[in-house]
């Protein structure tokens, strides 16, 4: 395995499970907003973009759109702290990894803000130098730039960075920015969904990835 200097991490999915907090805002939103009951993989067909990019697929009203998004967050934020939890070994694999003097980073679609807060809440943000938000870019992922600007935060090349995602936005967006790519199997989507996007390296359980980046 290659020794990197950085390893970047997408949130949700990746880092922080939140995808039945996810599951419940969309369903409360589409309920809501539409009046209509939409399967599972429809609501989570987007995961990993931002949310108001995720709201274009529902309906083609931009009206309904801003209410959609409105309706989303304030139901997510009111549940919020209590849902959100680290993956299981999470914590672990992040102590191991600082310890072997790697610097390690957040590039996520979510908001910086809430985002943070999940981390805190969850006990990772200790192990974590800088968190890249969807406000804090102008483009956001499948584009590389997010990734890119989690590099320059680490003040590192992409070459000698990691970066670490449930989804193939995630992939996508890794390999465009010169990383080397890892996909997890934990989260929204499958592995095979991220084979297309040509991962660098597959992983199904963080204990298993600490081995392999941690010595």
């Amino acid at each position: 395995m290659t020794t990197f200097k950085g390893i970047l991490f997408d949130n949700d999915g990746t880092l922080v499970d939140t995808h039945d907090l996810i599951l419940s805002s969309m369903r409360h939103c589409t309920r809501t907003v539409l009046g209509v009951e939409l399967p599972e993989e429809v609501l989570l067909h987007k995961v990993g973009q931002p949310l108001a990019v995720q709201m274009c697929d529902f309906t083609d009203d931009e009206a309904l759109q801003v209410e959609l998004l409105r309706v989303y967050r304030e139901h997510n934020h009111s549940i919020h702290d209590d849902v959100v939890a680290a993956f299981p070994g999470a914590q672990e694999a992040l102590a191991r990894l600082n310890g072997a003097g790697v610097r390690m980073g957040v590039v996520t679609s979510k908001m910086h803000v809430l985002a943070w807060r999940g981390l805190e809440i969850t006990g990772l943000a200790p192990y974590l130098d800088c968190c890249i938000g969807a406000d804090d870019c102008e483009h956001y992922k499948p584009e590389p730039e997010p990734v890119i600007r989690g590099c320059e935060a680490l003040g590192l090349n992409p070459a000698e960075c990691l970066y670490v995602g449930d989804s193939p936005y995630d992939i996508h967006a890794g390999n465009a920015a010169g990383c080397k790519t890892a996909a997890v199997s934990w989260g929204v989507f499958s592995l095979d969904e991220m084979r297309a996007e040509n991962p660098t390296y597959e992983f199904d359980s963080f204990e298993q990835f600490a081995d392999a980046f941690s010595r």
